[in-house]
């Protein structure tokens, strides 16, 4: 894959507050707005564009943060209402076309992909009510649209919100994690440690074990990520734990160092293979 540069403005000079993200030769752009700086883009000519956009709430029990799909002819004026009507959210990232020739049939046609997008990459909570309606295109115009999904893909995850990066699951990245007749199987990127779907874990945990890791298992299987299947936990999707250490902690039901306990074919930690030459 080819690099890309990508552009972050800051206008008011905090780098906390509103953003400006784009990609060099693309008509996608990026308003990143922080609740609390709302009042900010109310002077803003992109923001009355149409356009699609997320509202971002804290991540839930999992590690998922909440997130809602919408998409708006005007866009401030949707916010505006959301920020009303909507509790849960505390960022909001606008997506609009440099160009304007994005319109109403696009933006439906790309909320109801990225709604479907995100529900089967599972990377977040997603608090849209039913899935979108899909509007209808012709072949060129869904061509476009995904074209600009592409781009919007790259400045979400920049803009620090990757909920549609999905596991590469590349040979050379698997590690296993094995103990007692429990065997789990993962990939180690920018996400942390994830485990791969089918994966199993242990239902016992040691009295030793730290609340903070009892408290994780604990929720997911309340969220049905892992489900008992006879004596055994198996995890039921792919997930990201943020550290190879908690991933191995709840799959073995023990405080143990996941630097060591991760193995690749050739029997090498992720120690060896990641942090020492």
């Amino acid at each position: 894959m080819r690099g890309k540069t990508i552009s972050i403005f800051i206008p008011d000079s905090n780098p906390r507050g509103v953003k400006i993200c784009d990609i060099k030769d693309s008509i996608v752009k990026a308003i990143f707005i922080p609740r609390n700086k709302l009042e900010d883009v109310y002077k803003r000519s992109d923001i009355l564009d149409p356009g699609i956009y997320f509202l971002f709430g804290n991540e839930d029990e999992v590690g998922k943060p909440k997130v809602y799909i919408g998409e708006a002819e005007n866009l401030l004026n949707r916010i505006k209402q959301h920020n009303v009507s909507k509790d849960f959210w505390n960022t909001a990232i606008c997506f609009v076309s440099e160009k304007r020739n994005i319109n109403k049939a696009h933006i439906k046609y790309l909320e109801n992909y990225c709604a479907s997008e995100a529900q089967r990459i599972n990377k977040c909570k997603l608090e849209n009510g039913v899935t979108p309606t899909q509007s209808s295109l012709t072949e060129q115009d869904v061509d476009f649209v995904l074209s600009f999904f592409d781009d919007l893909k790259v400045l979400i995850a920049t803009l620090g919100f990757p909920i549609f990066e999905e596991s590469q699951k590349r040979i050379e990245n698997r590690f296993f994690c094995k103990r007692e007749g429990i065997e789990a199987e993962g990939e180690y990127s920018e996400d942390g440690m994830t485990v791969f779907k089918g994966s199993q874990a242990n239902i016992e945990n040691v009295p030793s074990m730290s609340n903070s890791m009892l408290n994780l298992k604990n929720s997911l299987i309340e969220k049905e990520i892992i489900k008992l299947d006879k004596n055994i936990y198996i995890f039921q999707e792919d997930y990201s734990f943020k550290s190879p250490s908690s991933a191995a902690a709840v799959i073995l039901g023990l405080n143990v160092n996941g630097w060591n306990a991760w193995k690749n074919e050739k029997g090498e930690t992720l120690d060896e293979v990641f942090r020492k030459e």
